[in-house]
This record gives structure tokens, sequence and C-alpha cells, in this order.
């Protein structure tokens, strides 16, 4: 708090000397420190990060071969982030906080549990930070509210760092919240880099295919190729029931498509064929596994981040 730094210079006079104050005449008060926090410039802040790990990056302490992008909850300092308070819509995204205008209803994840599909909601903001993999420490840092998607601001992330401090040749490790098609392909052609992020499985099926590749039906039949086509960027298979010419057999399965009076009957079933990154990484392979145990750093720093207090500012 504001109060205790205030304390702390008054009571240790040589490290406000080493901090730039004139310790001859009294030292600032709490509310020329509160002005400072209200009014300064978030531009200058982040020159004087940059700067920080420019001269980092010049002394070899850091470097950008293993970068990787998370984003923390931060949230508003608002009644309705309150556990403690019932109130029925206090997470209605029309009930805006009155105690701050610009914050945002968000989500995130309250257990990392694989198995545990818990979440909680939000007032708030998300600060999302590139961390250098190997030393742990923070390249590049943007806060946003609380409805932003992580995936949405990983490019921007990464142009704004190329800027002052070269991605070129960077290994990028994210989580899943970052499986987009755009960041491998922008990853590899613009920085001629490799992604270690593993496979958002969400809204997808593993349906049972032969060695050959074709998908089997309800009715246990191999269903045949039935042509293909492309659809927002993706060129998917269309797999056909064998028998959906036939007139005279009895459906082994009974299927409801089977018995519509159409010329061509059966169930159909589209597959994916991986034409782009994602599909082209072996996310079971070690190397991919001992890479991507190095994004762990990311989590310390949303740790150290958390616990000194840097939420509250």
């Amino acid at each position: 708090m504001i109060t205790d730094l205030v304390d702390y210079l008054n009571n240790n006079l040589l490290i406000a000397h080493y901090c730039g104050f004139d310790i001859s005449a009294p030292l600032p008060s709490y509310w020329t420190f509160d002005r400072f926090l209200k009014q300064i410039d978030n531009d200058m802040l982040s020159s004087i990060m940059k700067s920080q790990v420019l001269y980092l990056s010049k002394q070899g302490i850091i470097d950008t071969s293993f970068i990787g992008l998370d984003s923390t909850p931060i949230a508003a300092n608002t009644s309705q982030n309150n556990p403690k308070s019932f109130l029925s819509n206090k997470f209605k995204p029309d009930n805006q906080p009155k105690a701050d205008a610009d914050c945002k209803l968000g989500v995130h994840t309250a257990s990392n549990q694989t198995n545990e599909k818990k979440y909680e909601f939000y007032w708030g903001y998300k600060n999302h930070v590139l961390v250098d993999c190997i030393s742990g420490l923070p390249i590049y840092e943007l806060t946003t509210t609380a409805n932003v998607y992580d995936s949405t601001v990983a490019l921007d992330i990464l142009a704004d760092t190329h800027t002052f401090l070269p991605v070129t040749e960077c290994t990028f490790l994210a989580d899943k919240g970052y499986d987009v098609k755009n960041i491998y392909k922008q990853v590899q052609e613009l920085y001629h880099g490799k992604c270690i992020i593993p496979l958002n499985k969400r809204n997808t099926k593993s349906p049972k295919l032969l060695p050959q590749g074709n998908p089997v039906c309800e009715a246990g039949l191999a269903m045949w190729k039935d042509g293909k086509f492309s659809s927002n960027g993706c060129t998917r298979q269309k797999f056909c029931c064998p028998l959906k010419s036939s007139k005279d057999v009895d459906y082994p399965c009974h299927h409801k498509n089977f018995y519509n009076g159409k010329k061509h009957r059966g169930c159909t079933k589209y597959i994916t064929i991986p034409d782009d990154l994602r599909f082209s990484i072996d996310r079971n392979s070690k190397y991919f596994k001992n890479n991507y145990s190095l994004r762990t750093e990311c989590e310390r720093y949303n740790s150290r981040f958390k616990n000194t207090g840097q939420e509250r500012i």
C-alpha cells in the first residue's frame, strides 16, 4: 500500500536517496504518490520496460529463443466480484459495475485439473504477458478488458515485440487457448519460428476409422469417399453410406436417413483434412513434451505478479 511505501522511505533515508529523493527536505506525501499513480502515462512505463528488456538482452540474460504467452485475470475493485455477494444478476452483461465503467465481464478457469470443468465469471481485465521461458522474465505486457479472447491479441503482441526485440526463429509456447490456425501460419511465415501449442479438442469428435482412413457408420459398414469441399479455410472430406444408391437392401441399423424416400440414402460424415500446421505437429513426441514444459515459466510469472500485490495497482 502507499502508506507502507511512505513509512518505508521515511525510515530508510538511504534507500530514498538512491531512489532519487532529496532527503534534506520532507519526502513526498501519501497524496503525491496517489496522484502519481492516477496521472502517470502508461506509455512512459512501457518505454521504461522496453529499455530494461533491451539492456537485459544485450547482457545475454534474456532472448527470444523460447517465448511463452499467457494471460491472468485482473478483477475490478467492485462489489460484484465479492464472493459473499449473492445477487442473482451480478454477472449479467448489461449490469455494468458503477465503480468501474471500463471493466468488462470475463470468465476464467477456476481449476487447473484437466478432468474438471470449473469456471468463474468476473468483472475486470486481463494481463497478457510474453515471457522468456528460459530466464522467466517478462518481455512484453498488454492489458485488455476481460472479454477479449487470448488468441485475438497474440499476433499483435508478437508484432509489437518484434519492433524492438526481434523474435525471428523463435519457439512460441502457449496453452490450447491459442490453438488458432493464423498463429501457426504467421509465426512460421513472418518469424520463421515454430509453435508448441496443445490441440484444442473443443467441439471435435474422433470417429472410428479403418486403417485406410475411412470412417465406420453406426451399422459397422465402411463408408465411401464422396468428394471434398472447402469452407472457412478448411478442406473437408465427405464420406457417405455404401448403400446410398441401393433400393432393395434393408439398412442394418435402421438409420432415419435411409428411409427418407430420396434417391441417395443413408448417413454422411465429414472429416477435416489436416492441411494446416495445427495438425502437422506430433504432440505425443518427446520433443513436444520437453519443450512445452518450459511454458510453466509463464505460470510462475503470473504467480509472482499476484503475490507481489500488483493486481491492486
